[in-house]
């Protein structure tokens, strides 16, 4: 995976990861975000499982991390969650998720869609697994491109 992306700018990506740490301060859950510009599956989805555990994602001690995926050249994308998580939310939080990232996207609004994706994430994260003090940040804050 490559460490640089074209299509974000340097404070675009600076504002995804604010987003991120902002988010994880309240929770040990953990938040990833994953860019490429071609999904090389069908459906999103499928790429979203395939790069959730190429970043193992799956390997947090509660099972809470919830992944972010964009293919913005073929305008797919798809919100992932771990067995914990998915295990507390209803189909209600994520499809409400994937509204707010569908509104924003259709207007080629990618930064705001993620941020706000993000934080309303978050704030699920923060309901169902509150931060504690002896948590760590199991996975690295950064943005993942493909």
């Amino acid at each position: 995976m490559t460490d640089q992306m074209p299509f974000f700018s340097e404070a675009d990506q600076q504002a995804i990861i604010k987003a991120i740490q902002e988010a994880e301060q309240l929770t040990s859950g953990e938040i990833k975000v994953h860019i490429e510009e071609r999904c090389s599956s069908e459906k999103a989805m499928d790429r979203a499982i395939e790069v959730f555990g190429l970043l193992n994602l799956h390997e947090t001690e509660q099972r809470n991390a919830v992944l972010f995926y964009l293919a913005y050249g073929d305008r797919k994308f798809a919100v992932l969650g771990d067995e914990g998580i998915h295990q507390k939310v209803t189909d209600t939080f994520w499809n409400s998720t994937k509204d707010r990232l569908r509104h924003h996207f259709a207007k080629n609004d990618y930064v705001t869609g993620l941020c706000e994706g993000i934080a309303e994430a978050g704030m699920q994260l923060k309901k169902h697994f509150p931060y504690q003090s002896d948590d760590i940040n199991e996975l690295p804050d950064d943005i993942s491109f493909g």
